[in-house]
């Protein structure tokens, strides 16, 4: 059984027996999440506890990546230009957008009361200042206590000045301190594959509160997520085609057409680096160049992932929703600001990984609890494959368009 398939089978058969527990005898049921739900919330802890560590380490590795590769030449300072202005585009549409999506498909009312009652224990996970203060606060004074704040705006910003100024580093000194990071970035992959075999006691323990104060709402709201915010993603991927069509004139029917191939391969694998060969297939077939797409491609594999931003600020602006959290201005441009910065660090991980790594510090940026999220990791296979379809139609879309405005 996969690592997906257990996560999910621990889920629903929590949610079930907390249903089934609360019809038959509701006070024994309620009295035993004074067991469950400690044990749920210490394995939770676990996944938190290597978040701020594995950003970081993430962080300087990938901007240390982008960087040796923008020294290779023209063409993949021009790829990551262009991946940066997607990246904060599709951001902001995210920030648009899924305020728009909640308030024509709102979540029922008793849906998302009986699951702020599930998930009672959930609390704002910190305070983001108001908008005259906002800019104060981006650049830390302290940065351990940022850190220990989980204040992840000024920690990110930290971190990427830190990541840029390793980069200008004399080569030597530049592999040994990159080397460190990335040793980190191991270490922490270890521990959270370590947490995660403990994911499916851990999301059952947690299901069974949330089953046995909401009964069938949590299957609802469970959907409306799924669906939700997969249909940002979605909008990424229908937006690689106009944008083939505009920046490197490629006529939509012919851009399906070539990408059709890499799109199935992703379907299949959920892996954006095993639909490589399909995308420099696919590449070729629009005129694209061998030397560019050998460049553009592994590079957008490595560093551009063009759904993650604007999927991760909409999971964290849900949750938002689902607990009645108020977004103001202020934390608003602190989550799209940290989903933009953290998402160069969210690439090459399994989705489960990754869920954690990357949504994690943009709801803290934006003061949003993360309990849920431990529910709706569980359900991440299905937003996960969107991701996976809409990156690999992007880097195909950019990959053209870097091939149009590169001369012979």
């Amino acid at each position: 059984m996969s690592q997906a398939t257990r996560i999910l089978t621990g889920l629903a058969a929590g949610l079930l027996l907390g249903m089934l527990a609360a019809a038959l005898a509701p006070g024994a049921a309620i009295a035993a999440t004074t067991v469950t739900q400690p044990i749920g919330a210490a394995w939770l802890h676990g996944l938190q506890m290597v978040i701020v560590p594995l950003v970081m380490g993430l962080l300087v590795t990938g901007v240390g990546a982008a960087a040796d590769a923008a020294r290779a030449g023209r063409i993949a300072v021009r790829a990551m230009v262009l991946f940066v202005a997607v990246l904060w585009a599709t951001t902001v549409m995210a920030a648009v957008v899924m305020p728009l999506l909640l308030k024509a498909w709102p979540l029922p009312a008793a849906w998302s009361a009986a699951l702020r009652a599930g998930l009672a224990a959930a609390e704002p996970a910190g305070q983001v200042p108001g908008l005259a203060a906002f800019f104060d606060s981006v650049v830390p004074t302290n940065v351990v206590a940022a850190a220990a704040a989980d204040a992840f705006l000024p920690l990110t910003v930290f971190t990427l000045v830190f990541a840029f100024a390793t980069a200008t580093l004399p080569e030597d000194s530049r592999e040994r301190l990159t080397g460190l990071f990335q040793a980190i970035v191991d270490a922490m992959l270890v521990i959270v594959g370590w947490v995660l075999k403990l994911a499916p006691i851990g999301i059952f323990m947690l299901a069974y509160g949330v089953g046995a104060r909401t009964g069938t709402a949590a299957f609802g709201a469970l959907a409306h997520y799924i669906v939700l915010v997969s249909s940002v993603g979605v909008i990424v991927l229908i937006a690689a085609y106009p944008l083939a069509w505009i920046g490197a004139r490629v006529k939509p029917g012919a851009f399906a057409k070539a990408v059709a191939p890499a799109q199935a391969v992703a379907i299949s694998t959920q892996s954006s680096l095993a639909s490589v060969p399909a995308m420099l297939k696919g590449s070729g077939e629009l005129g694209v160049p061998a030397s560019t797409a050998g460049i553009v491609l592994p590079l957008a594999v490595a560093v551009f992932r063009a759904t993650s931003p604007a999927m991760n600020l909409s999971v964290a602006l849900y949750v938002a929703h689902l607990l009645g959290v108020q977004i103001g201005p202020a934390q608003l441009a602190a989550g799209i600001a940290t989903a933009a910065i953290t998402t160069m660090g969210s690439v090459s991980l399994p989705g489960t990984i990754s869920f954690f790594a990357s949504v994690a510090p943009v709801a803290l940026a934006m003061g949003v609890p993360l309990e849920a999220l431990a529910l709706l990791v569980a359900v991440e296979t299905v937003p996960d494959l969107f991701r996976t379809v809409g990156n690999v139609t992007m880097d195909v879309a950019v990959t053209s368009i870097v091939a149009r405005r590169t001369p012979d």
